[in-house]
């Protein structure tokens, strides 16, 4: 019986030249970003020095902005690299504006994660007795640290997104120092202020004398206004007060002069002159008789409780002396006199 002899096996090829060169290339560029990855992290996880201030502040901007002011401020050694940290973790939309404190060393990654909680000091926005809402607006618009979500709104769309029924936001927002996390929105803040204010013209006008000329809270906040910018004095201001609510009890003009500004609006130049006081505008209270149709600024405390409590007074005049307090007087001769010592001299 014939046996068949074994079938012959063919050789392995040896590997290209090409082959062992792309294997090597591959290999390489594996072990070099297994370091670049360590290296990458060790980075992103050990201390940096604290910024010198002990705090760095971030205005609104894209992840290249935001890293650019984190270097500048001494918080990182590398913007690009921030970036790239924050793009792979996918949290390069999330990080917020505001002023951190860094009291201590921090790795680029617990700083990350600190300004995507956000986790800032709260801003203190202060809106100031007496100023205007035009006042209020340009502070707010402004302000780098917040939301401008009011910026393009009109008066009226404002007033609306606010859940406000009236005719001007002029006065409908209390004067004081409001805490509100950094980049929080403005109608955020401008709510706020006014249900505060809603709150203290309620409280005033529940303990208001019984005979004043006043048909409503809303015309004692007008008065109030007036008070306000009449005088920045508080013992003044409830004589102020009496002065005018003996003017509207009389039937005579208000003539006050801070009322005749705010007509004249943006174009006052800073000197009041006889053509403002002749020239009618609904805000003129030398050619028209009551109140202004709107409050002319932002009120306090003191100048609505003496609107709504004016003193007992005669007096129907009064001039400032120079000193911040005015001379006040119940008859024009009186007033003239005084006029001509304080104004005159």
């Amino acid at each position: 019986m014939a046996t068949k002899s074994p079938a012959k096996r063919k050789p392995t090829p040896a590997p290209s030249t090409l082959g062992r060169v792309l294997g090597f290339m591959l290999l390489i560029t594996f072990l070099a970003l297994i370091a670049a990855g360590g290296w990458f992290y060790s980075w992103a996880t050990e201390s940096q020095p604290k910024p010198v201030a002990g705090a760095v502040v971030l205005k609104p901007g894209n992840m290249q902005s935001l890293a650019m002011q984190l270097h500048d401020q001494g918080a990182i050694d590398s913007p690009t690299l921030f970036v790239w940290l924050a793009r792979l973790s996918g949290k390069d939309t999330q990080v917020k504006a505001g002023r951190y404190r860094i009291s201590a060393d921090i790795s680029p990654w617990f700083l990350l994660r600190k300004l995507v909680k956000g986790d800032a000091d709260e801003l203190q926005v202060t809106i100031v007795e007496g100023w205007s809402w035009r006042d209020l607006r340009k502070a707010l618009n402004s302000d780098p640290f917040l939301k401008h979500d009011s910026a393009q709104l009109s008066d009226e769309a404002l007033l609306a997104q606010l859940g406000i029924n009236a005719a001007s936001p002029e006065g409908l927002f209390f004067p004081d120092t409001y805490q509100i996390e950094a980049g929080g929105s403005d109608l955020q803040l401008l709510a706020r202020a006014n249900r505060r204010l809603q709150q203290k013209l309620d409280e005033a006008w529940a303990v208001r004398k019984s005979d004043l000329p006043l048909k409503n809270a809303y015309e004692a906040l007008i008065l109030a206004s007036l008070v306000e910018k009449e005088t920045g004095q508080a013992s003044d201001r409830p004589m102020v007060a009496g002065v005018f609510i003996n003017r509207l009890n009389k039937g005579m003009r208000l003539q006050t002069d801070p009322a005749v500004i705010y007509g004249v609006g943006a174009a006052f130049d800073g000197d009041i002159t006889k053509n403002h006081l002749k020239t009618d505008t609904p805000y003129n209270t030398y050619t028209r008789h009551g109140l202004t149709p709107t409050p002319i600024a932002m009120v306090g405390e003191a100048a609505l409780r003496a609107a709504t409590q004016p003193a007992d007074t005669s007096a129907l005049y009064f001039v400032a002396r120079g000193d911040g307090y005015s001379q006040f007087s119940n008859t024009l001769a009186e007033h003239n006199a005084a006029v001509k010592k304080y104004l005159q001299r």
